[in-house]
């Protein structure tokens, strides 16, 4: 049972906090379907929690780092409702070749004591990165990382400190010049030449924390069917979809179990997209 369309947030203010204009993709879909108002908070810098560079190491997991980052805008505007967003990279974990981008955005309500959170997944990220010498052809590279739409960070391959680090590169007249540089701050003569993940630089990872935006905006319309709390939604997954072809239980997801964020209510339901089988290629018993 899914109760949807309430919005007890109309009219009311909360702070994003946001070094990279997430606004544009956050603040649409919560003032169009909840008429709240997105205030930005910039006068924060988020990079101590971490950089997708290396410098600065994410010490938490995605949701807490998301959390702690909400609380600091909130603190520091003096409000009781606060937003962040956090994303992270890696290969797929059964495609290692594929990029896959996760994007989490946080609402935290401390007037209600609640925080709900929305995660989308996607293949369709052009996050990769190459260690270069200086008088290769990187054309390739920059082809498949939409430059100069998506920008590029260069830095050098191996370092202490990746110092110098260049990031938001858009211009092809100083790329090269920049790639030299860093490589001649390498240990190994190469520089690391890397697709820039910060939203702002990034219209394809933008329009993830859109879409991610879009789901948090309607979860928090969605009630509890027993405590009338909003954010009802995901809090759970339950693998072991069979395999198609050999009928075993696989790693892919069988149930997805929703739940309430405040109250112990929970309901197992079947995939939102109706897959009752996993293909063949994801099966370990078909693939040791």
């Amino acid at each position: 049972m899914l109760m949807s369309g309430v919005n007890k947030y109309q009219g009311r203010r909360a702070v994003l906090t946001t070094m990279h204009r997430k606004e544009a993709a956050i603040a649409p879909p919560l003032q169009n379907k909840l008429r709240l108002k997105v205030e930005v908070n910039r006068g924060i810098n988020t990079d101590v929690l971490g950089t997708f560079t290396r410098e600065v190491a994410r010490e938490k997991d995605m949701l807490a780092t998301a959390i702690e980052k909400a609380r600091i805008g909130m603190k520091h505007s003096r409000q009781s409702l606060g937003i962040s967003s956090e994303g992270s990279f890696g290969p797929h974990p059964s495609i290692p070749f594929l990029g896959i981008n996760r994007e989490l955005i946080v609402f935290v309500d401390d007037e209600r004591h609640i925080v709900v959170h929305e995660l989308v997944t996607t293949e369709d990220t052009n996050f990769s990165s190459a260690a270069v010498s200086p008088d290769e052809d990187v054309s390739e590279f920059l082809r498949a990382a939409q430059f100069p739409d998506h920008a590029v960070v260069i830095s050098p391959h191996e370092s202490l400190d990746y110092r110098p680090t260049f990031k938001g590169i858009r211009e092809r007249t100083v790329l090269h010049g920049l790639i030299r540089r860093c490589a001649d701050a390498s240990s190994d003569g190469k520089a690391l030449l890397q697709t820039d993940m910060r939203a702002n630089f990034n219209p394809t990872r933008m329009k993830m924390i859109a879409t991610c935006a879009d789901k948090l905006a309607d979860r928090l319309r969605s009630e509890c069917p027993e405590c009338l709390e909003v954010g009802w939604g995901i809090v759970d997954i339950e693998r072991g979809l069979p395999c198609d072809f050999c009928g075993e239980a696989t790693k892919a997801v069988k149930f997805e179990i929703w739940g309430c964020v405040r109250c112990t209510c929970r309901e197992k339901r079947f995939r939102l997209d109706g897959r009752s089988s996993s293909e063949q290629q994801h099966c370990d018993s078909c693939n040791p």
